[in-house]
């Protein structure tokens, strides 16, 4: 462990417990602007009383820090209430959601949020800090769907450190599509969620301060694409559990494909497979 992870570790800890409350309302726009991104052209347009498809309340209660508290990476600057981890790479590694009933275009809505976990480890390409942050969206008909998100937090590398071995993807998908990642999809995403996270839209920045070979595809949009997949695949189905990981980056430099295969009744695997056969995320859909 690094002495930073080390003489921050007790101060982390403080952070679990701490909850924060934001309030929105569900307008039309944002979800107008994520059909036209997943380039759903046969979407109606949505009105007042339209239900979110799954993963578009990540639309709403967007942090809105001021200009001057933006850090050099595009990020708010550490603190507030996540924790200040002293590490310089903040990503988005997975989360686990369960919907009970719909959010509606028109709606107020709440999101309480408790930080539940704060992990420091000591990983082969440096030290390592977990974030768990759960979520409950609550319309006037109670929670709507409860949500833990988790966060990584990693030093940079060491100067010619390897990166980790990918794990291959798998082949046997039943249905699937190829995205092609480009830097006008990626920026649109970034508008729609309020993201300044250089590393998607940056590429001075990504490559010559970060080191990776291009635009990162945002850990959230491909978790998107995934169920945007099955409610091409299955438009009549009801997601009721949403389970993914991050395992590995994707870059704006070549295409990826989402794919699924279904399970036993109510189970569908899918994933993310790079150009090169890799596994980029995976996740398990319950649905009704």
């Amino acid at each position: 462990m690094t002495n930073t992870a080390d003489t921050s570790w007790d101060q982390l800890g403080d952070w679990i417990g701490r909850t924060e409350q934001r309030d929105d309302i569900v307008t039309a726009a944002p979800l107008a602007g994520l059909i036209a991104t997943l380039d759903r052209s046969d979407d109606p347009a949505p009105l007042a009383g339209t239900a979110l498809p799954p993963l578009a309340h990540w639309l709403y209660f967007l942090p809105q820090a001021m200009q001057h508290e933006i850090g050099v990476d595009g990020h708010p600057k550490r603190g507030g209430f996540l924790p200040p981890v002293p590490l310089p790479r903040r990503m988005w590694a997975g989360g686990r959601l369960q919907f009970a009933h719909p959010i509606r275009v028109g709606e107020a809505v709440t999101r309480r949020s408790t930080i539940t976990r704060v992990d420091a480890k000591q990983g082969r390409s440096g030290a390592l800090v977990f974030v768990t942050v759960q979520h409950e969206v609550l319309n006037a008909d109670g929670v709507a769907l409860t949500e833990e998100h988790d966060i990584v937090y990693r030093a940079d590398p060491e100067a010619g450190a390897l990166p980790p071995t990918p794990l291959p993807a798998p082949t046997n998908e039943d249905f699937g599509r190829t995205i092609t990642p480009d830097p006008v999809l990626l920026f649109r995403y970034s508008a729609l969620t309020f993201n300044g996270h250089r590393i998607h839209y940056d590429r001075s920045y990504v490559t010559e301060v970060e080191g990776y070979p291009g635009l990162i595809v945002h850990g959230p949009l491909i978790a998107t694409l995934l169920v945007d997949l099955l409610r091409r695949e299955l438009p009549n189905a009801v997601l009721t559990q949403f389970d993914f990981k991050a395992a590995s980056p994707l870059f704006d430099l070549h295409p990826f494909s989402v794919c699924g295969r279904r399970e036993a009744e109510g189970s569908v695997l899918l994933w993310a497979r790079n150009h090169l056969g890799e596994l980029a995320m995976n996740a398990r859909a319950l649905i009704a």
